[in-house]
């Protein structure tokens, strides 16, 4: 008796979980690349770096997709790599980065503090105007909190690039998409 021994199906899931992990990786790398250097995060090639970073991560993710199964992608499938893709790599960075401020770099928050505080002194706020944004924001900068709104910023930015993304690799016809 011969035992079939192809390799299994890829799928959606398993495309968008291999990249989620890559992505995450990258991006705890991103944040100890910055934070070791003093970069800014909030402002800057900081804030947007991670942008096409994601975009090239989603593009390789749904190319392995592709590669590696039928030659087609729906527009759905492509979501579900999205999706996958985001909620592995935020997962595991939000972990982490929860982790990071908590325990590991308790100054974090007061360093993105200084940054709003100046940031707000160049826009030639108040004093008082100053006090009072930092009072109303400092529930917002908790570590639970700045985790629980990376989740959840990121999960819907991911998704709007990879409606972008998915939309432009099929109008485009960088690979073949069927409905």
């Amino acid at each position: 008796m011969e035992e079939n021994a192809t390799a299994p199906e890829v799928t959606t899931r398993s495309a968008g979980t291999r990249y989620g992990v890559i992505m995450a990786v990258i991006s705890i790398a991103m944040l100890l690349g910055m934070t070791l250097t003093g970069m800014n995060m909030s402002s800057g090639i900081g804030r947007w770096l991670g942008i096409p970073v994601f975009l090239i991560v989603l593009f390789l993710a749904q190319k392995y997709f592709l590669d590696n199964g039928d030659g087609f992608m729906s527009y759905g499938q492509g979501m579900g790599i999205t999706w996958w893709l985001s909620l592995v790599s935020l997962i595991i960075y939000c972990v982490f980065f929860y982790v990071y401020i908590k325990f590991i770099d308790a100054s974090f928050i007061e360093q993105v503090k200084q940054a709003q505080i100046d940031g707000m002194a160049e826009k030639g706020m108040s004093d008082e105007q100053i006090d009072q944004a930092m009072s109303f924001s400092a529930s917002f900068m908790t570590p639970e909190m700045m985790a629980a709104f990376g989740f959840l910023g990121g999960l819907f930015f991911n998704m709007l690039c990879g409606v972008i993304l998915t939309i432009f690799n099929g109008v485009l016809g960088i690979w073949p998409m069927v409905a």
